[in-house]
């Protein structure tokens, strides 16, 4: 029977791409688990050791030597019955854990995100780079979470199982300082060490559930690609923009100089545009006399035919007669309104006055 002298780790695999290793016999494969009594197991620096039987994470070593006996792996000696004389073996496995910082992981998108610029709400396509640090921090449950049936952690399975998740939480992230904060695309990067430190806390509970601790987060570059189209859009929009704030008018006077512009190019186009202006002058004077008779039919009472000798309108009568401001009864002959003190009539000629003129409408004296 096989026994095992020296478990430690393979120095063909001393690289930080390695996060996580089984222990495996190189001279015998096979026997890599059958761990003899008095074992000597060795940890280096920035390294753990955990003690596997039927799935189930044991014992835990930290740096140095162990010599594997009933004395130093209880929770393996509840399982089995360790025999005496230092040779007999046991069904046990070991798993090393790296626990030194990895800062550099890289991340990406593989797909542009789409968004919409929140001042123009023009569809544009965003892309974003940059790389993370993590270390394990908790090693039974960062093996037994990611380990499974591998023979190993390596870097590249960290980026793979945390791919969907990055991006979806800093897809989230970017949307927040466009659509919410209004962060135009062409100044975000100057946001981009608050979202960096947004980012870590953002993604340490997620992480934390897998034994792992992150160390940083950048945000490398969140950019556009210019042939997007959206982008030509948006900045054709913002160029133009920019050109209407220096001349000191806005979007609909810029379009009314345009129609004028297009109108004075056409053959004839003074006199047209002449006439044009006429015409608006006319209908616009034509609609403020009408709205001008309109209210004085509102707001003149009705009064009794005027004598046939006398052109002047009559003041208000009895019976019938109402303040034009107030709308109460009047009493005949009454200069003055009794309930609002609405002047009625004419100092000077006696005719009925609308209210608000300042001369008479019939012998003009000033009111």
């Amino acid at each position: 029977m096989a026994i095992v002298q020296i478990v430690q780790w393979d120095e063909a695999l001393s690289t930080n791409d390695i996060l996580a290793w089984r222990y495996v016999d190189r001279k015998n494969p096979a026997k890599s688990d059958e761990l003899g009594n008095w074992t000597q197991l060795i940890v280096r620096e920035a390294q753990e050791a955990i003690l596997f039987k039927d799935g189930q994470a044991l014992d835990l070593f930290g740096a140095g030597r162990h010599t594997l006996s009933t004395n130093n792996i209880p929770m393996l000696r509840r399982l089995i019955n360790l025999a005496t004389g230092g040779e007999s073996a046991f069904k046990a496995g070991v798993w090393f854990v790296n626990m030194a910082d990895i800062p550099d992981i890289k991340w990406g998108t593989q797909n542009p995100i789409l968004l919409r610029d929140p001042e123009y709400q023009i569809p544009i396509y965003v892309r974003a780079f940059g790389q993370f640090g993590i270390r394990v921090k908790e090693s039974r449950k960062f093996v037994l979470k990611l380990a499974g049936n591998k023979p190993s952690i390596t870097r590249a399975d960290i980026e793979s199982y945390f791919k969907g998740l990055i991006l979806s939480r800093m897809g989230d992230m970017i949307s927040t300082y466009i659509a919410h904060k209004k962060v135009n695309i062409f100044e975000i990067s100057a946001y981009l060490e608050d979202m960096s430190n947004d980012a870590v806390e953002k993604i340490r509970p997620e992480f934390a559930s897998y034994g792992i601790e992150p160390l940083n987060f950048y945000f490398g570059s969140v950019n556009v690609a210019d042939e997007d189209e959206g982008i030509k859009k948006l900045k054709s929009a913002m160029s133009e923009r920019a050109a209407m704030n220096v001349m000191g008018y806005n979007y609909q006077q810029a379009r009314s100089f345009d129609v004028m512009e297009a109108a004075a190019k056409n053959e004839g186009g003074s006199s047209l545009l002449g006439a044009g202006a006429g015409l608006g002058a006319g209908m616009g004077m034509g609609q403020a006399f009408g709205q001008m008779a309109a209210q004085m039919g509102q707001y003149i009472a009705p009064t009794p035919a005027a004598p046939a000798a006398s052109p002047a309108p009559s003041a208000p009568q009895s019976g019938g007669s109402v303040c034009p401001s107030c709308g109460q009864p009047v009493v005949q002959g009454a200069k003055f309104c009794m309930n609002c003190g609405a002047r009625l009539t004419c100092p000077e000629c006696g005719a009925a006055v609308v209210p608000g003129a300042k001369f008479c409408m019939n012998c003009g004296k000033q009111l």
